[in-house]
């Protein structure tokens, strides 16, 4: 099955030529997120619009802090 045609975007901070390794979203397809890392474009990983949600809040809440 081919994926849909995804509109990848970078965050500000990822737009500057300097910075090649950012995450990248695509939110053009409705009720799906993808996201991949512009250093592996092939890799894309979807998720629902819900689930997009819960993960951005459980990021938000510290949840995933990787900081000692």
């Amino acid at each position: 099955m081919a994926q849909p045609d995804f509109a990848f975007v970078s965050t500000a901070a990822c737009r500057d030529s300097k910075v090649n390794n950012c995450p990248q979203i695509a939110t053009n397809v409705p009720g799906v997120v993808a996201v991949r890392d512009s250093e592996r474009p092939e890799v894309v990983v979807t998720m629902t619009s819900a689930q997009w949600t819960d993960l951005a809040a459980a990021v938000k809440a510290g949840e995933y802090d990787l900081s000692p």
